[in-house]
């Protein structure tokens, strides 16, 4: 059986890709000399967020993710961040590979908020790989990729902010429901509004100001009539 090693090497933002998308240079050994005519991949990407520290904002941010920092100790389980499938070419011994990774902006994916709460260092990330090799001098074996193949990688935040830039300069996303869609579409088209921007603008101009918070015991002495000491 041919022993299969992984490792990834580096991480760049994909400038021509239509959508954010992250692009993994792995680093893919089968020891001894017989040919690898073709390896089919599936490949897991995980964040584990416990190997790394937080700043007090970052741990603000993700309080909804993880609760509150006292209970880190419990709640801070791996996050599912992509799957996907890789076709790497015949190689003997050692080759590399890119391993793209389509992303989302979606702020409601766990995943997305957890990248989007980091201000700076790096993110903790595990390849899980597993899948079929074709081998063989003369012909065609096919062997198992074991489960328990992986890497360890610590992607740079910057990157990921990168990639987020390109595609969303200076903007956000958020995912509303069809009917609230189309009855904010409607709003802006009664009112010939020439964004979302200014349809949020105008609606968020028109929302009043919640009353301020009664004073319980002001409240109590306008119900009962009774004076302040």
């Amino acid at each position: 059986m041919t022993e299969f090693s992984f490792a990834c090497t580096g991480v760049r933002a994909d400038r021509y890709a239509a959508g954010p998308t992250l692009v993994f240079r792995l680093r893919i050994t089968a020891t001894g000399d017989t040919p690898v005519h073709a390896l089919a991949l599936r490949c897991q990407l995980r964040i584990e967020p416990a190997r790394r520290g937080y700043g007090s904002a970052e741990a603000d941010s993700l309080t909804d993710l993880f609760g509150e920092r006292a209970r880190w100790g419990t709640t801070l389980h791996p996050v599912q961040f992509a799957q996907v499938p890789l076709m790497v070419p015949s190689f003997t011994g050692e080759t590399e590979a890119d391993l793209v990774v389509p992303c989302t902006y979606d702020m409601d994916i766990a995943a997305t908020r957890y990248l989007d709460a980091l201000t700076d260092g790096e993110v903790p990330l595990l390849m899980l790989f597993s899948g079929t090799a074709f081998t063989g001098p003369g012909g065609f074996r096919v062997e198992p990729v074991p489960w328990d193949r992986e890497a360890a990688y610590r992607m740079p935040v910057g990157v990921w902010r990168e990639m987020v830039e390109q595609h969303f300069p200076g903007c956000g996303w958020i995912r509303l429901p069809r009917d609230t869609m189309d009855a904010l579409l409607a709003y802006r088209s009664r009112h010939a509004l020439p964004s979302w921007q200014a349809t949020v603008e105008a609606l968020l101009a028109q929302t009043p100001e919640p009353p301020p918070p009664l004073d319980p015991l002001r409240a109590l002495t306008a119900t009962t009539g009774r004076s302040d000491p």
